[in-house]
């Protein structure tokens, strides 16, 4: 439980709280532009990541609704949803920075946990886009008044495949890796 608290506290609930303080003051002004961060686990599931997948779909239909909400308001503030695969950021350690009282109990991990944290902190490291490239790739979009941000091309195949079985009505496939 305290995993989750944790998972949708930061991933979700830090994009509601953006979106309540920073909506009506560009609302107020009628320009601007919103871009939540969420992920390409937002549109696809890889296995083992019930909770992150979860609260980066939350962002994803978060900012879709806010899309349409901003429209039907005749709004000129836009927003976009940022979806990245693997970019070598410090979320492989992100457990320095869980709060106290959402610690879980000592409990060693086990050889599988440990195993796929480590093929997390790889694919973290191996990715090829920087910060500062996905940064440049968000001001583009923004530029261009695009929604949905992709910052790795190789991943829409996983996506195209989900939406596919989805239409067709099919069992949902593992995604790739990105």
């Amino acid at each position: 439980l305290a995993d989750w608290q944790w998972m949708l506290g930061v991933n979700l609930w830090g994009v509601i709280h953006g979106v309540r303080a920073f909506t009506p003051l560009l609302l107020a002004q009628d320009e601007g532009h919103i871009v939540n961060t969420a992920s390409v686990a937002g549109l696809i599931n890889p296995p083992n990541s019930a909770m992150y997948n979860v609260t980066k779909h939350a962002v994803v239909a978060l900012t879709e609704t806010l899309f349409h909400d901003l429209g039907e308001r005749g709004s000129k503030v836009g927003c976009s949803v940022l979806c990245p695969a693997y970019v070598p950021t410090g979320i492989a350690d992100s457990e320095r920075n869980r709060p106290p009282g959402l610690a879980n109990p000592a409990a060693p991990k086990t050889p599988e946990q440990l195993a796929r944290e480590e093929m997390l902190r790889k694919a973290v490291r191996s990715g090829r886009l920087t910060a500062e490239d996905i940064g440049a790739a968000v001001l583009a979009a923004v530029k261009e008044d695009r929604f949905y941000i992709l910052t790795h091309p190789r991943i829409k195949g996983a996506i195209q495949a989900r939406m596919e079985a989805i239409l067709e009505g099919r069992t949902p496939r593992n995604p790739p890796r990105p």
